[in-house]
């Protein structure tokens, strides 16, 4: 689908409309300024004038309405523009499938499933009053159990759009340690704007009393960030032509936002991007695809329903690409708690058990990692995380 072409058609149809809207108002304004001009002439003459000069004024306007010949002047330009206007629904046709129901499968749907997987997606959009109405009309009243959740992410991003970070603040401490399982350091991103804040406004002093009210428990593991805030004091009052100025980037507070909309999702269950647009978006994507080998494969459906794969490639972009599950390149085995992944030195992973057979179970023999030329230590690898 060459959405280029279409758009460059589409630009063409709007020239030509333009090129007529304006060409059409020139004319209108031409034969307006004649008529009036003919009728000043008319109420200007004496009235003792005979009917015979009125004549001449109407006959010398309709020879210059003549002369202007606003129909033939328009043909020209209202015939581009419905060719114009034509060629492009053809495009559409053309480039656009209306029946998509041959590119996919007849697969029997759990409709509450479904329906629980659009009112969250409303909700997550912040779309409220239209998950309210999606609910209403399916019955699906259990679906609306986590708008009050989404409502008061929305209320937290909105405060921080105003620059208000106390309901950020206050979410974050009463999720503390849930963050802190997720290696989050939001909380921290949170205290160190508030302090950026109220050093612009409040000066130095209350700076000072904030970061260590505040940011002092942080200190054991975030010691280089809470020197650079306290490096920052020295240049209140010039913050914006400091080495710090960076703090005070609007940048920061947009980071903010989708740092709590991701950990607020996190934490409750879900992915930063609702999986219902990024379904439809991954789908609208391989569609194309999808059609050709329809085509190709017309009468064949009982094997398209059969079909266990897809018999050519679905190339999807980068953002639809996920894989939770890693499977060892050497030994093709799927990694386990019993068989982790193990990150070598020199960049490459692999799954334990095809380490030990690598280094014949020699913990302190180098062997050769299989897809580059450095030597790796059986010390020197890291478990990684499932």
């Amino acid at each position: 689908m060459e959405l280029k072409i279409i758009k460059d058609a589409f630009d063409r149809v709007t020239k030509k409309q333009k090129l007529s809207s304006s060409k059409s108002h020139e004319l209108i304004e031409q034969i307006s300024h004649e008529i009036e001009e003919a009728l000043s002439r008319i109420n200007s003459v004496n009235e003792t004038v005979s009917p015979n000069d009125h004549k001449f004024i109407l006959s010398d306007l309709n020879n210059k309405l003549k002369e202007i010949s606003p129909v033939s002047q328009l043909e020209s330009t209202q015939k581009e523009l419905n060719i114009a206007l034509t060629k492009f629904p053809k495009l559409l046709e053309k480039s656009f499938t209306t029946d998509i129901s041959k590119a996919y499968r007849n697969v029997d749907f759990d409709i509450h499933s479904v329906n629980q997987i659009i009112a969250s997606h409303f909700y997550r959009e912040g779309q409220f009053e239209i998950g309210d109405c999606f609910i209403e009309e399916t019955a699906e009243l259990d679906a609306g159990s986590q708008k009050s959740a989404f409502a008061e992410m929305y209320q937290i991003l909105e405060a921080i759009r105003s620059h208000n970070l106390e309901p950020a603040l206050k979410w974050a401490s009463c999720n503390r340690e849930q963050l802190k399982q997720n290696g989050s350091d939001l909380e921290l991103k949170l205290h160190q704007q508030q302090f950026v804040d109220i050093l612009q406004k409040g000066g130095r002093d209350e700076a000072l009393k904030y970061i260590r009210t505040f940011l002092a428990p942080f200190a054991d593991s975030y010691m280089s960030e809470i020197q650079k805030l306290m490096a920052s004091l020295l240049w209140v009052g010039r913050l914006d032509v400091s080495p710090y100025s960076d703090l005070l980037s609007p940048l920061q507070w947009n980071k903010l936002a989708e740092e709590v909309t991701c950990q607020f999702c996190n934490l409750l269950g879900h992915s930063y991007h609702s999986p219902l647009g990024v379904t439809i978006a991954a789908g609208v994507q391989g569609l194309p695809t999808l059609l050709k080998l329809m085509n190709v494969m017309t009468g064949k459906k009982h094997e398209w329903q059969t079909m266990k794969q897809l018999p050519v490639p679905l190339d999807l972009d980068k953002e639809f690409q996920f894989h939770s599950i890693f499977v060892c390149p050497v030994s093709r085995d799927q990694a386990s708690e019993e068989n982790p992944p193990m990150l070598l030195s020199c960049g490459h992973v692999l799954c334990k058990q095809s380490i030990t057979k690598l280094s014949k179970n020699n913990s302190t023999r180098p062997f050769k990692c299989p897809y580059c030329p450095f030597e790796v230590e059986v010390g020197q690898c890291k478990q990684l995380h499932l």
